[in-house]
């Protein structure tokens, strides 16, 4: 093992993998928009329509964390392979689905095979390239992780407005195709060592139902009312039992299904603290932005999307050098200048109000985007930096589980206090509204005029709800920063150096 593998050609390989990550990542956003179009072809409500993006959720959750234990299986090479096809496969069962039961059934499909591809692709850009080219490789994948989530609502609102909606799952099919045949061949005589693990079944089972039973309950908790609903404490219950047997049975079994020993990295364990967190904040933004921009400022799905668009323009044009020159640098410093300016602009956001432009809103984003390009390669490399190579596949799997459990709990929680602080503000505002006050008199009477004061009240009532929101948003942006500044603490607790291993031999760096 002592000689590095690299592939016949490094530039194709490396497309491909990026292409096959890209288009995973894609899918994690791109039917959000296109919900109500699938809901009215399909015949079912608005509510059971968002289990197209349940159902994806919860299987690609559970089988984040079981990458390492397939790829000690099957392999690396042959597990990407697989589940790539795989992916293209059931994206087009997807695409011919003929009602909504078939339609979460094969996402929920789509979501399990989509599990181990983002990882799988860190771990073989790694072994792949030299260590002192691996920041590259990895930039471009904080690339790809960042740019493919902010196009996936433009894309699948253009697909969907111009086409039909089985063409946001159709676009994957050649893409995948393409990957799967170029990483086969390219890696084809990669040394691989593979096992017969026994397979945990208690840690496989609990994993399901606990990590199932948690994703259900904050992708359907905001509906439901919380712990209004008797399912949704069902579930919770469910969820939490799950779990604690899954802990406590991982961390004393001999071969556990997911290992949760990588912890015992100091770099792995503040690496990712610092990634899930950040994550989870990131994820706020990208969800409330557009929300707030639709429903207090009347803007389309489209504009809105153009509105948050500019946040990826300095990732996709700075990576590349970040990539090249990044480790000439402390990483920490880098992540806590990222963390800095993101927790800058969310105060800037903090300060938005009804009146805001376009241009503001898009330069606030496009600012965002220098705190992202310093954010997501140097994390990955710090968490990754002190594994051993045959701990790599693992420790990505069960970072990226968390990132992504991380972003379901920013969803769920997000929604809930905007809400919940914009109910206050709207309650705190009324208060000085009554009938004696003169202000109100005078608006009344100018909007009203004689006999039409009931509709000047509800014009009223209508601007104190936009304000109501505006006030939750801000209060939740002035939240963010701190939590930015705050993970500027999280990051140095990792200690250098910090270059990521890939495998036995090269240990010895």
């Amino acid at each position: 093992m002592s000689t590095h593998f690299r592939p016949p050609n490094l530039a194709l390989t490396t497309i491909g993998l990026s292409l096959a990550t890209f288009m995973q990542v894609l899918d994690t956003t791109i039917a959000n928009v296109s919900l109500p179009t699938i809901a009215g072809d399909l015949g079912v409500s608005s509510d059971q329509s968002t289990w197209v993006i349940t159902s994806f959720a919860v299987a690609n959750a559970i089988a984040l964390p079981l990458t390492g234990f397939l790829s000690r299986r099957f392999g690396e090479v042959k597990l990407f392979v697989w589940a790539t096809l795989l992916f293209s496969l059931t994206s087009f069962m997807c695409g011919v689905a003929q009602g909504m039961g078939m339609l979460i059934v094969f996402r929920a499909i789509q979501g399990a095979v989509a599990g181990p591809m983002y990882p799988i692709t860190q771990s073989l850009l790694i072994s792949i390239y030299p260590p002192e080219k691996r920041g590259q490789a990895l930039a471009l994948l904080s690339m790809v992780t960042v740019v493919a989530p902010i196009a996936g609502p433009i894309l699948g609102g253009w697909i969907t407005d111009n086409y039909s909606w089985p063409w946001i799952f159709f676009i994957n099919v050649p893409i995948g195709i393409f990957a799967s045949i170029v990483i086969g061949a390219q890696l084809a005589a990669k040394p691989e060592q593979t096992e017969r693990p026994r397979v945990d079944y208690v840690g496989l089972i609990t994993l399901v139902v606990g990590v199932g039973a948690l994703q259900v309950v904050l992708d359907k908790g905001n509906d439901a009312d919380w712990f209004h609903s008797s399912f949704i404490i069902a579930m919770s219950i469910v969820a939490a039992i799950g779990l604690i047997i899954f802990l406590i049975w991982e961390l004393t079994d001999d071969d556990p299904i997911v290992d949760l020993r990588l912890f015992r990295h100091r770099n792995f364990s503040a690496g990712t603290l610092a990634l899930v967190l950040a994550y989870a904040a990131f994820f706020a933004i990208n969800l409330l932005i557009p929300l707030w921009l639709q429903r207090n400022l009347g803007y389309t799905a489209t504009w809105a999307g153009f509105a948050a668009a500019p946040l990826g323009v300095l990732p996709v044009l700075l990576t590349p050098l970040v990539g090249k020159y990044a480790t000439r640098f402390d990483l920490r410093i880098l992540a806590s200048f990222a963390f800095l300016s993101m927790a800058v602009t969310c105060s800037m956001r903090a300060h938005f109000n009804l009146d805001v432009d376009f241009f503001h809103v898009a330069m606030v984003q496009l600012l965002m985007g220098l705190g992202i390009v310093f954010f997501f390669m140097p994390v990955l490399t710090i968490l990754l930096s002190d594994l051993e190579g045959r701990e790599i596949a693992s420790g990505s799997g069960v970072a990226t589980f968390l990132r992504t459990l991380a972003g379901s709990f920013a969803a769920s929680i997000t929604t809930f206090m905007w809400d919940h602080r914009s109910v206050m503000h709207h309650a705190q505002l009324t208060e000085h509204i009554t009938r004696y006050n003169v202000a109100t008199q005078q608006f009344l009477g100018s909007v009203g005029g004689a006999g039409h004061t009931q509709e000047a009240a509800a014009m009223l009532n209508r601007m104190i709800t936009q304000q109501g929101y505006q006030m939750g948003f801000n209060d939740i942006f002035q939240a963010l920063a701190i939590i930015f500044l705050f993970l500027i603490g999280v990051v140095w607790l990792a200690k250098p150096p910090f270059i990521a291993s890939a495998g036995p031999a090269a240990s010895g760096h």
